[in-house]
């Protein structure tokens, strides 16, 4: 696996004889790899010529700073499980080589992006959005993979996909969950034993024939802080918080 730090080295070897009529897969990520980020690798190498991936915690998504302090960092691990997946190429940037103006250029969705995780996380999905973008525009894969653990945020790529016109096909891979499916995450790495323990209620409760009122009720009688329950078309979104640390999901109803 060869690392690419500079946007520069990237442009580079994207027009280079080695990538010359190659399909190119890539999967953006900000580390702390698991089993979810692996399937959507796979996916990524079973359907491309070249996979990359990216990792990079992007400052801009975060809304509550402590949160991205305390963002789990693994970056040795990270590259020993790509290099194991045999990927092609690690794009690993610094903040000044995606943010040259300091993010005062960004992208806003008006509508969808101020619903489920967006009312409660002012400017995040300006930050997702923006990244990405960026990220596009660097690396220029034919193909992109997101996992719909995140629904919210693959519908508001897909949809910025679509209305700026970017030739890029967006896969979706279903949502990855431990066995005793919670919906697997690189925050889940902040649990602590006894939260991991009562972490997987959420996805349990949330799956039920209850109403959104009893789920809401017995998500706090488990423990949990609810954000919100809601349910739009025939998909249910949730978040709550285990101690400081905020668990999302949805499932298809």
């Amino acid at each position: 696996m060869i690392i690419v730090k500079k946007i520069k080295d990237w442009k580079s070897l994207r027009v280079s004889n080695s990538l010359k009529n190659k399909t190119l897969g890539f999967v953006p990520t900000m580390g702390a790899l698991h089993r979810g980020h692996i399937e959507l690798v796979k996916k990524s190498l079973s359907q491309n010529d070249i996979t990359v991936v990216s990792i990079f915690v992007n400052p801009t998504q975060f809304n509550n700073k402590a949160d991205l302090r305390n963002y789990p960092v693994t970056i040795n691990s990270d590259i020993k499980i790509l290099d194991e997946l045999n990927v092609n190429y690690l794009f690993l940037p610094e903040y000044k080589e995606l943010y040259p103006d300091d993010y005062k250029y960004k992208i806003t969705e008006t509508d969808f992006s101020k619903l489920l995780c967006g009312r409660f996380r002012p400017g995040h999905f300006d930050g997702v959005l923006t990244v990405v973008m960026k990220l596009f525009n660097i690396i220029k894969p034919d193909r992109a993979y997101f996992g719909e653990k995140d629904y919210q945020q693959l519908e508001l790529i897909r949809g910025m996909v679509k209305n700026f016109f970017m030739d890029i096909k967006i896969i979706s891979v279903p949502t990855v969950r431990d066995k005793d499916g919670l919906a697997l995450s690189s925050r889940n790495l902040r649990l602590n034993a006894i939260q991991r323990k009562i972490a997987p209620k959420f996805p349990e409760i949330l799956m039920s024939d209850l109403s959104i009122e009893q789920i809401k009720s017995r998500l706090v009688s488990e423990g949990f802080k609810v954000e919100y329950v809601e349910q739009i078309g025939d998909r249910r979104f949730a978040a709550v918080y285990l101690g400081k640390v905020r668990l999302i999901d949805n499932v298809k109803i």
